[in-house]
């Protein structure tokens, strides 16, 4: 389960040398953001689709509404009461809201870590969870643009997997977490034999620490929220 997560600046040429990303011209790089939550616009990196302006093959970083919508979805958002912010990597071909995706529109989502809450009901106490080392990392999603109320809207899902000994302390589940070696292989539609990228990040690599509980709140920003409690 990954419902909340948070960005440090990242430059375009970190996005670039490990993406080969596009450089929007013009454009500055996303600002840091430190509790993301789900129906928040968040950046995304995909390949470009077809018909729009840039290289065939190029790596592009475009906005989407975290929690996706698919495309066959034609009513208003309001009338959507399925929850699609995570997609469980099991069986992802079998999902009628995940399956067009797995297939055609592979994503990953830029992220310094995640939040998860534990302990009882009314005094649960938030942890953020990162790897060590790395400022910087790429969750493995699914996107998919639907028309809305004659609006085109992209929007991005997080995919999950078995947790690891750290995360299994935590929840039942993690986000499925790429190397970067292997983001390439994520994006690229055409390669289905991807299960292996769902194993659980090494336990080795990745740290928690209790945070403030004001994360909870989404309307809490700052880099004071992921400070050690």
């Amino acid at each position: 389960m990954c419902g909340r997560f948070f960005r440090h600046g990242v430059s375009w040429e970190e996005y670039h040398n490990a993406l080969n990303l596009i450089h929007p011209n013009g454009i500055q790089p996303p600002e840091p953001a430190y509790n993301i939550a789900p129906t928040q616009y968040a950046p995304i990196i995909r390949m470009a689709p077809e018909g729009e302006d840039v290289p065939r093959h190029a790596i592009q970083m475009a906005p989407a509404m975290w929690g996706l919508v698919p495309s066959w979805w034609k009513k208003p958002l309001s009338e959507k009461k399925f929850s699609t912010f995570n997609a469980r990597s099991e069986g992802l071909e079998a999902s009628n809201t995940f399956r067009g995706p797995f297939r055609h529109h592979r994503c990953l989502i830029p992220a310094s870590g995640f939040y998860e809450w534990t302990g009882p009901k009314g005094k649960k106490q938030p942890y953020a969870i990162g790897l060590r080392n790395r400022r910087w990392f790429c969750f493995a999603g699914l996107w998919d643009r639907a028309m809305i109320d004659g609006s085109e809207i992209d929007t991005f899902t997080i995919l999950t997997t078995k947790p690891n000994d750290l995360m299994a302390g935590l929840h039942t589940r993690m986000p499925v977490i790429l190397h970067p070696s292997d983001y390439r292989t994520w994006l690229d539609a055409d390669n289905r034999k991807v299960e292996h990228l769902y194993e659980p990040f090494p336990t080795a690599d990745m740290h928690a620490w209790p945070v403030n509980p004001a994360v909870g709140n989404v309307r809490n920003q700052g880099p004071q929220l992921i400070e050690e409690a």
